[in-house]
């Protein structure tokens, strides 16, 4: 982990134990941590094997406990002291946490270690490189909803040039992904399925997505789709925090570099593209 990143990390966690009762969404904390929002919530998990909900939730909560024992606040005052709106839901929050209610912790009185424990992830190596990507102009499918429900836009796709006689217009597959999946509701995420398009005009029913090109960490990633999460983690818990750069404020994209029709899927091929700034 190089110093800059680590003075990030330790800037942020700072930021939220001093304001318990502050604005820390997402966007906040990616505004302390000076980071794009694209990408500081899978930096800061894969750095800290928590989510940044779950830090926030997991500071509020001690310092919640610090506070029941060495002070006589009534329970509605320490709610709001550490962000929660009324004492119903910081009483739940609190038992979920300590595994047991506030009330009762108090008359313990001491402090002990909360229930919450971050994950702890190991992420497998692959190859990557730091390379100008050209910019390519792509014809896509929009998908909306689970990531992992994108196929059927690859096929529709697929099914679309073949039907049409595009294929000798179309260059790599690739997947664009705008959304974090651990911070966007299932439903809610955004996706392009498509790929490069020669042509002059971009098919009916099609759209156009314009990926900028540029300064780009390129992780090849071997094996099956289904891993594709696990290898993200490498480049963004180990790699980017090693390697000194600054992600771009746009989204990752995949590069498929063959075909899961006639590949096993040990042996298919993706680029995982990061861009730089």
């Amino acid at each position: 982990m190089t110093t800059n990143y680590e003075d990030r990390l330790l800037r942020v966690l700072s930021y939220i134990h001093d304001n318990p009762a502050g604005d820390l969404s997402l966007d906040r904390l990616a505004d302390e941590a000076a980071m794009s929002r694209f990408h500081w919530h899978r930096v800061f998990r894969a750095m800290t094997g928590e989510t940044c909900a779950q830090t926030v939730r997991r500071m509020r909560l001690n310092r919640a406990a610090v506070w029941l024992v060495q002070t006589d606040w009534p329970l509605d005052q320490v709610a709001h002291k550490c962000g929660y709106p009324n004492v119903g839901s910081f009483s739940r929050a609190f038992g979920e946490g300590y595994g047991q209610r506030p009330d009762p912790f108090r008359k313990a009185g001491r402090l002990r270690a909360p229930l919450l424990k971050p994950d702890q992830e190991s992420f497998p190596m692959h190859p990557i490189e730091v390379r100008v990507e050209p910019k390519r102009s792509l014809a896509v499918l929009r998908h909306k909803g689970p990531y992992y429900e994108i196929g059927q836009s690859f096929e529709k796709f697929g099914a679309m040039c073949q039907s049409r006689g595009l294929w000798p217009q179309v260059g790599n597959v690739i997947g664009v992904y705008l959304d974090n999946p651990e911070v966007t509701p299932e439903a809610d995420l955004t996706s392009f399925a498509g790929a490069e398009w020669r042509g002059e005009q971009i098919p009916e029913g099609m759209d156009l997505f314009e990926i900028e090109g540029g300064r780009t960490a390129v992780m090849t990633y071997k094996g099956p789709y289904a891993g594709i999460a696990a290898a993200y983690g490498t480049l963004f818990g180990q790699w980017l925090p090693a390697s000194g750069e600054e992600p771009a404020d746009r989204p990752c994209y995949e590069i498929s570099l063959n075909n899961p029709r006639d590949t096993a899927p040990d042996e298919l091929i993706t680029e995982l593209c990061l861009p730089l700034a």
